[in-house]
């Protein structure tokens, strides 16, 4: 398995980073029994940094810590995709609304050189990076109507949506339909059609919704 790539900073840093790529790429599976001495050995350092990061991963919940038992990946908990989605879907939908009325052109482009990397990366069946190029599309939205820290603040909030969104993409099964609404929402943007971005936006943010039934009956051993 490969660690990734080096992540600078700290080795607890290093340690953490790379466990939640493995995570949130299902690498390491929702239910997977992981140790704090294997992974040190695998990484080659010590126990006290990888113990640091399992502390912060569970803070996260994406570890369960479980005394006298061991750290389990933890499962994906549909409660908190839907919270995550739904403070999301709240918020975004009057982020378009603002991009409707104003949005810089510097950020149009980026718009564009994003979608066009989308296309491209649907082209070549490389889900993670579309994933990355998903989470751009929506991040440049909140960086051109002054909104940044917000987004920063719903990362924390989209954990489990994220891993159920990451999961929906392995499945290949709307990579074309995530794609074309990203590009309507742009189209909508630039001709400045609020209501209707709204409404796109609103359909865009469920559609992951739609799926999770159809997601648990394929893995149910990945769920709570």
């Amino acid at each position: 398995m490969s660690t990734g790539p080096r992540i600078k900073g700290s080795t607890r840093d290093y340690s953490y980073h790379l466990l939640k790529d493995r995570i949130m790429r299902l690498d390491l599976e929702p239910g997977t029994k992981i140790s704090e001495k294997e992974i040190a050995e695998e990484l080659q350092v010590s126990r006290t940094p990888v113990r640091e990061a399992f502390m912060k991963l569970a803070e996260e919940e994406l570890l369960d810590i479980i005394p006298q038992s061991g750290t389990l990946v933890s499962r994906i908990n549909l409660t908190h995709v839907e919270e995550g989605r739904f403070i999301r879907e709240k918020i975004e939908k009057e982020i378009v609304a603002l991009a409707c009325e104003r949005f810089p052109e510097e950020h149009r482009f980026r718009l564009e050189t994003n979608l066009a990397l989308q296309d491209v990366s649907a082209d070549n069946r490389n889900r993670y990076k579309l994933f990355e190029l998903d989470e751009e599309f929506h991040q440049i939205l909140f960086a051109g109507t002054g909104k940044e820290r917000t987004w920063k603040m719903l990362q924390q909030l989209n954990i489990h949506f994220n891993r159920l969104r990451l999961l929906r993409l392995s499945m290949d099964s709307n990579w074309e339909t995530i794609i074309a609404q990203h590009k309507e929402i742009y189209r909508l943007i630039v001709s400045g059609e609020t209501e209707q971005a709204v409404k796109t936006m609103e359909g865009h943010l469920r559609l992951v919704v739609v799926e999770q039934d159809l997601l648990r009956q394929k893995y149910p051993q990945y769920f709570i």
